[in-house]
C-alpha cells in the first residue's frame, strides 16, 4: 500500500514539474512478425503448376512454425488441398499437416476435425495412405484422450477393404499403436476405448460389428499381399510393445507364418513367435501327426531353430538372434542345437517298461536268434512325425558355418547368451567357440574371444583347446591379439603343461610383436594368481636354478625375463613355500620390480627379510580399510582448522596435502578420493593465503607485490576447479556443489581485487551483474545434496612411444612422417570429445591434435584405449632433438556436468556467452627424438 501510494506521488510530481516542458508524446511502434499462413497463402496462389507449388511447400517445410501459428497454417494448407488437382501436391501437404502437429506446445486436437474431413472426398490411394499417416501422428500424441482413439480408430477399420497394400499398412499400424484387446464397444458407442468399429474386413459381412483389435488384425496374416501380412505381424508386435497381452490361440498361424515365401514375413514371423514363447512357456501344445505334447517354448525353439537354415540371411540372422533370448528352453533341447545326427528318426524313444508292457499284449518275445527281429515293422515318415524340428537338430553348427558372417556373429552372441545361464551348455559349446577363432573374417574372430571371456568363469580348458587359442596370437590385428591376453586372464587351465605352453606362446608374441609388452604382463600376472600350484613346479626351470651350483643372473632389461618373474611372483602369492625356490639375485629383482612395476608385482613376505616400513600397514592385509581410515582421519583434522590462527591453519593444510598425496601414490584404490582431497585442500590454502589480514588494511599503492600474490592466487583456484570438476569421475552433486562453491570464492576474489585496482564504478556493473546471476544459478542448481563420496581421477598413460630410444626418428624437412600412439585412459568421461593429443616442439610450436572417434577401444568399464598416429612435420635441424607429446583433456564450464545433474535440474538454462574452456594435461608426457633433414636437391 505503501508503495502504491509513493508511486502515486512521484507519477503527480512529475506532472507539476514537466508542465512548463511538456512535449508532444512519441509514437509507439509495435513490432510483428509477418503472418506464416499469409505468407504460405501468397506462395500458394502464386503457383502456376504443381512443381511450383511442390517447391514452395518444400521451401515452407524447412522453416520453423510458432505454436500459436499452426492452426492458420493448416487450415490455409487444407484450403489448397481441396482445390489441388494433382495428387503429389495433395500428398506434400497431407504430410506437412502431420509434421506441424508435432509442432511443441500445439494441441493438434484442434485440427483433428478438419483432417477427417478430406477422407470424405479423397479418391487417390496414395494421399489416403498419407492421411492416415498424419492421423497416426495425431493420435500418438493424444494418448489419453479416449474419443480421439475411438475416431482414430473407426477411420481405419473403415479403410481395411481398400484395394492399395500401403492403405491398409497405415490401417493396421494405426490399429497396433491405438486399438485395445478384448474392450467391446457398446452399441452406443460410448463406454471403454474400442478397438475396432463399423466397415468391413475379411470374415465381416459390412454394417457395425463389434470385435478387438487383435482378432482383426490376425485376419490379415492371411492377405494376399506379403507387404500387409508384415504390417499386420508388426501391428500385432506394437500391442505387445504397448503391454497387452497377446492371445495364445494366434501361435499356430504365427507358426504358418514361418513357412512363407517372403523373407519380410518369415523375418516378422520369427519375433512373433518368441513374444508367444516369452508369454506362454510353459502352456502345452501339441505336435502335429503325434500323440506327444511339448511346453510351447520348447515347440518355438525347434522351430525357430529351423529358421537357421532358412534361404535368406537376414532371416538367419534373426532366428540366431532370437534362439539368445530363449533362456528357459529344456536343456535337452537346447543341448541338440549343437548336434547334426537326428533324435531317434525324430521319434521318443520308449522306455523298456513300455516295449516290454506291448510285447506281453502281443504274446511275443524276441528270441535274440534273428537278427532285428524286434525292429519296428511300420515305416517311419520323419518329416510327419517329428518331436522337434529336424533344423534344431544342429542349428548352432550350421549358424557357426553359414557363409554369411552376419549370422556366425548371430549365432556366437547366441551362444554366449545362452551359455551363461547354463554351465553344462556352456562346457559343451566350448569347442565350437574355440573353432571360431580360426575365422576368416576378424570381426567375427574377435566376438568369438570377447564371447569366450564372458563364460571363462564356467569352464577349464583342456590342452588341445589351448593350443587352439594361442595360435591367434599370430594375427596381425592389435586388438585380436589384446582380446586373447584379456581372455587368458580370466581362464582356467587343467595341468602345468598349459602353463608352460601358455608362457611359450607368449614369449614368442612379445618378441614379434614388442608393442604387446604391457598386454603380455598383465596376463601372466593373472595367469600366476589362478594357478599357483601349477606353476610350482615349473619355478626351477622358468627361474633356471640349480640345487649345487650357481647360475648367471639374467638381464634385467630384457621384457621376456621381467614376464617370466611376473608369472612366478605373482604365483608366490599365493604358494608361501615358492619363495625357498628362489636365488639371491631373484630376491633383488623382485625388490626392483616392486618399485617400478608395482601394478604387475605384489607385496610378498620374504623369509628371513623385514619389510619396508609403512608396507603392513598400507600394503598389508586389509590395507585399503587402513587406508580408508587414514583418509577419514586427515579430512577430520581439517574440520577443526577454523580455531586455529593463520600460521597454525597454512601448517595443517600443508601437512594434510602432503599426507594425501602420498597415500594416493602407495594405495591405487583410494588415489582418486586423495587426490581429489588433495587438491581442494590445495584451493584452501591459496585462499587462505591470500586473504592474510595486512593486504587488506593496507592502502594499495602500498601493497602491490600483495596484490599480485593474490590475484594469482585466485587464478590459480580456477584452474583448480576445472581440475576438480571435469578430471574427476563419480562426482555426486555434494561434490560438485562444492568446487562451484570454491570457484565462486575465487570470483569474489577476483572481484574484490578489480574493484581495488580500476578507478570508477561504470567497469565494475558488468562484472557485478555476471558474478550476480552466477550466484543465482549456484543457488538454483545445488539445493540438494547428497553425502556419499566415489571419486575417480582421470588419468592416461602413454604406452608408445615409450621415450627410452636414442635413435631419432629421421624424415624429410617439409614432409610428414607419422608417429604411433598408444595410450590408455581411466576414468575419463566422453573421450572421444575431451581426448586431444598436444606435441611441443623445441623451438616452442605446439600442435593440438583430435583423434578420430574410431581410434578409442573400451576394454572394460571405465578403460579405453587410444590407438592413433600423429603426423609431425617441421623444417630442417642441424642435429636430432626431443619433442613433448602429452594428451589433454578438454572441458567447457558451459557443460555443466550433464552427467551429474537430471535434465530437470538444468531445465532453462542456457550456456553462458563467456563459457569458459581449455585443456587440462594429465598423465606423464613423454619425450621423442626427431630429426628433420634437409631434402636433397
Amino acid at each position: 500500500m505503501a508503495a502504491h501510494l509513493k508511486k502515486r506521488v512521484y507519477e503527480e510530481f512529475s506532472k507539476v514539474v514537466q508542465l512548463p516542458q511538456e512535449e508532444a508524446p512519441a509514437k509507439k511502434l509495435r513490432l510483428t512478425k509477418p503472418s506464416k499462413s499469409a505468407a504460405l497463402h501468397i506462395d500458394l496462389c502464386k503457383a502456376s503448376n504443381p512443381t511450383d507449388a511442390l517447391q514452395y511447400l518444400l521451401h515452407f517445410a524447412r522453416s520453423s512454425v510458432e505454436a500459436e501459428s499452426v492452426e492458420g497454417v493448416v487450415r490455409i494448407l487444407l484450403e489448397h488441398y481441396y482445390k489441388e488437382q494433382d495428387n503429389s501436391v495433395r500428398l506434400k501437404i497431407a504430410s506437412l499437416i502431420g509434421l506441424l502437429s508435432k509442432t511443441q506446445n500445439f494441441n493438434p486436437e484442434s485440427i483433428l476435425d478438419d483432417t477427417l474431413n478430406t477422407f470424405n472426398t479423397e479418391k487417390s490411394h496414395q494421399v489416403l495412405a498419407q492421411l492416415l499417416d498424419t492421423l497416426l501422428v495425431i493420435g500418438t500424441q493424444l494418448p489419453e484422450s479416449l474419443i480421439v482413439r475411438h475416431r482414430l480408430i473407426e477411420v481405419a477399420y473403415k479403410h481395411l477393404s481398400d484395394t492399395y497394400f500401403g492403405v491398409r499398412n497405415k490401417c493396421l499400424q494405426l490399429l497396433g499403436c491405438l486399438g485395445n484387446v478384448d474392450t467391446p464397444l457398446n452399441k452406443d458407442g460410448q463406454g471403454l476405448v474400442p478397438a475396432v468399429i463399423g466397415g468391413s474386413a475379411p470374415g465381416v459381412s459390412g454394417g457395425v460389428c463389434v470385435r478387438d483389435a487383435q482378432s482383426l488384425i490376425s485376419d490379415y496374416f492371411a492377405d494376399q499381399d506379403p507387404r500387409v501380412r508384415t504390417a499386420a505381424i508388426k501391428a500385432m508386435l506394437q500391442l505387445h510393445e504397448r503391454g497387452l497381452k497377446i492371445q495364445q490361440t494366434i501361435y499356430d498361424q504365427a507358426c504358418q507364418l514361418l513357412c512363407d515365401d517372403y523373407e519380410q514375413v518369415r523375418s516378422a514371423a520369427v519375433q512373433m513367435v518368441w513374444v508367444l514363447s516369452q508369454l506362454y512357456p510353459e502352456s502345452i501344445v501339441p505336435i502335429p501327426s503325434s500323440n506327444e505334447q511339448v511346453r510351447l517354448v520348447d515347440d518355438s525353439f525347434g522351430k525357430i531353430s529351423h529358421m537357421v537354415s532358412d534361404g535368406s540371411w537376414v532371416v538367419r540372422v534373426q532366428a540366431a538372434k532370437t534362439l539368445g533370448n530363449m533362456l528357459q528352453v529344456s536343456p535337452h533341447f537346447l543341448e541338440q542345437t549343437l548336434d547334426k545326427k537326428l533324435m531317434s528318426d525324430l521319434r521318443r524313444k520308449r522306455t523298456a517298461h513300455e516295449r516290454a508292457k506291448e510285447l506281453y499284449a502281443s504274446g511275443e518275445f524276441s528270441s535274440g536268434r534273428k537278427w532285428a527281429d524286434d525292429a519296428p515293422k511300420e515305416k517311419v515318415d520323419t518329416s510327419a512325425v517329428n518331436l522337434i524340428a529336424s533344423g534344431a537338430c544342429g542349428a548352432f553348427v550350421h549358424g557357426l558355418e553359414d557363409e554369411m558372417y552376419e549370422v556366425r556373429i548371430a549365432a556366437v552372441d547366441a551362444l554366449s547368451a545362452l551359455a551363461q545361464s547354463s554351465a553344462s551348455f556352456a562346457e559343451k559349446c566350448l569347442d565350437f567357440l574355440v573353432d571360431m577363432f580360426n575365422d576368416e573374417i576378424e570381426e567375427v574372430r574377435l566376438q568369438s574371444i570377447h564371447v569366450l571371456r564372458q563364460i571363462s568363469t564356467n569352464i577349464t580348458l583342456r590342452e588341445d583347446q589351448l593350443d587352439t587359442v594361442l595360435a591367434v596370437l599370430e594375427d596381425s590385428s592389435r586388438d585380436i591379439r589384446e582380446a586373447l591376453h584379456e581372455l587368458l586372464c580370466f581362464t582356467n587351465v587343467s595341468t602345468k603343461e598349459c602353463i608352460q605352453l601358455a608362457l611359450l606362446e607368449l614369449l614368442k608374441n612379445l618378441t614379434k610383436y614388442p608393442t604387446d609388452r604391457n598386454s603380455v604382463w598383465k596376463c601372466l600376472k593373472f595367469l600366476g594368481c589362478r594357478h599357483p600350484t601349477l606353476v610350482l613346479p615349473l619355478v626351477p626351470e622358468l627361474l633356471s636354478t640349480h640345487p649345487y651350483f650357481h647360475t648367471p643372473e639374467p638381464d634385467m632389461d630384457d621384457p621376456a625375463y621381467i614376464a617370466v618373474l611376473v608369472l612366478v611372483f605373482n604365483a608366490a602369492q599365493s604358494c608361501p613355500t615358492m619363495t625357498a625356490l628362489f636365488s639371491d639375485h631373484t630376491f633383488r629383482h623382485y625388490t626392483y620390480l616392486r618399485d617400478s612395476l608395482s601394478h604387475l608385482v605384489p607385496p610378498l613376505r620374504l623369509p628371513g627379510r623385514t619389510q619396508a616400513p609403512g608396507v603392513s600397514g598400507i600394503e598389508g592385509s586389509g590395507s585399503v580399510e587402513s587406508a580408508q581410515l587414514f583418509l577419514q582421519q586427515s579430512l577430520s583434522r581439517i574440520s577443526t582448522i577454523h580455531n586455529l590462527q593463520d600460521p597454525g591453519a597454512q601448517d595443517l593444510l600443508n601437512f594434510t596435502i602432503r599426507d594425501l598425496q602420498r597415500l594416493g601414490e602407495l594405495q591405487t584404490e583410494l588415489a582418486g578420493a586423495a587426490d581429489f582431497s588433495a587438491t581442494y585442500l590445495r584451493c584452501q590454502l591459496l585462499l587462505t593465503k591470500a586473504l592474510q589480514e595486512k593486504l587488506w588494511t593496507m592502502a594499495v599503492p602500498l601493497c602491490l607485490k600483495h596484490n599480485a600474490m593474490a590475484t594469482a592466487a585466485a587464478k590459480q583456484m580456477l584452474e583448480e576447479t576445472y581440475k576438480l570438476e571435469f578430471l574427476y569421475s563419480g562426482l555426486e552433486n555434494r561434490q560438485v556443489a562444492t568446487i562451484h562453491h570454491v570457484r565462486l570464492q575465487a570470483k569474489a576474489l577476483q572481484l574484490v581485487l578489480t574493484a581495488r585496482t580500476r578507478r570508477g564504478v561504470e567497469p565494475l556493473i558488468s562484472v557485478c551483474e555476471k558474478f550476480l546471476q552466477e550466484v543465482e544459478s549456484f543457488q538454483r542448481l545445488f539445493v540438494v545434496e547428497l553425502p556419499h563420496l566415489q571419486v575417480q581421477r582421470a588419468s592416461a598413460t602413454i604406452i608408445e612411444p615409450t621415450g627410452e630410444s636414442d635413435n631419432p626418428l629421421r624424415f624429410t624437412s617439409g614432409l610428414v612422417v607419422a608417429l604411433d600412439i598408444d595410450a590408455t585412459l581411466e576414468h575419463v568421461q566422453d573421450p572421444h570429445n575431451t581426448v586431444k593429443v598436444q606435441v611441443l616442439y623445441p623451438d616452442g610450436q605446439s600442435h593440438v591434435i583430435q583423434p578420430k572417434p574410431g581410434d578409442f577401444r573400451s576394454p572394460g568399464p571405465h578403460r579405453h584405449r587410444l590407438i592413433t598416429q600423429v603426423y609431425l612435420s617441421h623444417s630442417a635441424w642441424t642435429e636430432a632433438c626431443q619433442i613433448e607429446v602429452r594428451l589433454l583433456l578438454a572441458y567447457s564450464s558451459s557443460r555443466l556436468c550433464k552427467a551429474v545433474w537430471s535434465d530437470s535440474s538444468t531445465e532453462g538454462l542456457q550456456p553462458a556467452e563467456g563459457a569458459t574452456e581449455g585443456t587440462i594435461p594429465f598423465g606423464k608426457p613423454v619425450k621423442v627424438f626427431i630429426m628433420p633433414k634437409p631434402a636433397r636437391r
